[in-house]
């Protein structure tokens, strides 16, 4: 994978601009369609009836999973990990639109690092939610080494991160049976949520899913 993504503002309609990303020359996500990230976190709250959660987002981005997690004001923290730096060098220079709110939250606090290594390391904390927005798919990764995460023996050391019926949410932009049977043999509670929503910036209707484990 490419240390060098690459992010351009684009125009959508004469009042309104559109920010994306690409990794590789491949398009990895935009500012003009956000549904599914901001499901992401909102199913997964739904999924807890907690107080005074500990949240960790894997993936930056854009940030809309983030701010959608500090949205939920039982939401103690939210720690992001981010692999790449320019992402968080964007962030810090309020490059991309949510900077300047996400940093302002005293709740909010990101980290350079690699969210697969950390789940795969012994737990130093445990979170309410874990919520995973990194690779294109389960079945379509964009780092070489992300596999592991999606086999049962690494869904096993995820879930040492969980606290007690913690939830983990996994974007994707497809649906993976594989996936989801790893994740059934893993975790007592599975959910398989498609989003289908309206893209507006290439006229089309597309579909992403979304999966949710409790411990």
């Amino acid at each position: 994978m490419s240390d060098a993504p690459e992010f351009e503002i684009v125009a959508s309609e004469p009042d309104g601009f559109v920010t994306e990303i690409t990794l590789d020359h491949r398009f990895l996500m935009s500012s003009g369609v956000t549904d599914s990230e901001r499901a992401l976190a909102f199913h997964a709250f739904a999924m807890h009836a907690g107080h005074a959660l500990q949240v960790l987002v894997g993936g930056l981005g854009l940030g809309y999973t983030a701010r959608e997690a500090l949205l939920c004001e039982r939401v103690a923290r939210v720690d992001v990990v981010e692999f790449l730096p320019p992402v968080v060098d964007w962030l810090t220079r309020d490059l991309v639109p949510l900077a300047p709110v996400l940093k302002a939250d005293a709740r909010f606090a990101v980290t350079l690092d690699d969210v697969y290594r950390l789940l795969a390391s012994p737990p130093a904390r445990l979170y309410d939610v874990i919520l995973i927005d990194v690779d294109n798919s389960p079945d379509e990764q964009l780092g070489a080494t992300n596999d592991a995460f999606y086999t049962e023996a690494g869904l096993a050391l995820a879930k040492l991160h969980l606290a007690e019926d913690g939830v983990l949410g996994v974007w994707s932009y497809a649906d993976s049976a594989t996936f989801e049977k790893a994740l059934r043999r893993v975790f007592r509670e599975v959910r398989v949520e498609p989003v289908h929503f309206d893209n507006g910036v290439v006229g089309e209707s597309e579909t992403n899913w979304l999966f949710f484990a409790r411990g």
